[in-house]
C-alpha cells in the first residue's frame, strides 16, 4: 500500500514539474515568424489569436505577432511598429485588442492571393466585420513564398450581442 501511495506521490510531482515548464516556455514563447509552410487562413488566425491576447508573454506582444505577417507594402504605409502600435489601439481598430472571440471565412482567393471576412465581437459585446486580404509574397530573401497581410478594411459595426 505505501508503495502504490509512493508512486502516486512521484506522478503527482512529475505533472506539477511539467506544468511549470510548459507555463514558462508559453509565457516566454517567442512571436511565430513567416514561413512558406504557413496557409492563408492561418496567417489570419495567428494574427486574430495574438490581438484577442495583446499582452500575454509581454505588453502588446499581440499587436508585434500581427506586425509580424504584414506584408513589406503595408508596412511601408502602417509602420514603423511604433506607429502601427498607435494605428491599432486608434478608435479604427481598439475593438481587435482583446477581442472575446472571432471568425474567419474565406470569401475569395487566387494563386497568390487570398480574401477574407472577419468577424470580431469585441469586449463590449459589439460585432465588427472586416475584410483581411493576404498575399504571397513573391521576391527573394526570407519572406519569399510567405502568405502576409496586405490590407485590412475599417470595421464595419454589426450591433451588439445583446
Amino acid at each position: 500500500m505505501e508503495n502504490v501511495n509512493y508512486v502516486e506521490k512521484k506522478f503527482l510531482l512529475l505533472k506539477i514539474i511539467t506544468i511549470f515548464f510548459i507555463s514558462i516556455s508559453v509565457s516566454n514563447a517567442e512571436l511565430i515568424k513567416p514561413n512558406s509552410k504557413i496557409s492563408p487562413s492561418e496567417v489570419v488566425k495567428i494574427q486574430l489569436l495574438g490581438l484577442q491576447k495583446n499582452n500575454d508573454g509581454f505588453k502588446d506582444s499581440g499587436i508585434e505577432q500581427t506586425w509580424n505577417f504584414a506584408h513589406p507594402s503595408n508596412k511601408e504605409v502602417t509602420g514603423p511598429l511604433d506607429k502601427f502600435k498607435r494605428m491599432i489601439k486608434s478608435d479604427n481598430y481598439q475593438m481587435m485588442i482583446n477581442h472575446l472571440s472571432h471568425t474567419i471565412t474565406q470569401v475569395r482567393s487566387g494563386a497568390s492571393w487570398a480574401q477574407f471576412e472577419v468577424i470580431i465581437l469585441d469586449k463590449e459585446k459589439i460585432y465588427h466585420k472586416f475584410n483581411w486580404q493576404v498575399e504571397k509574397y513573391t521576391e527573394d530573401g526570407p519572406l519569399k513564398n510567405c502568405w502576409l497581410t496586405t490590407m485590412v478594411s475599417s470595421p464595419v459595426s454589426l450591433g451588439s450581442s445583446i
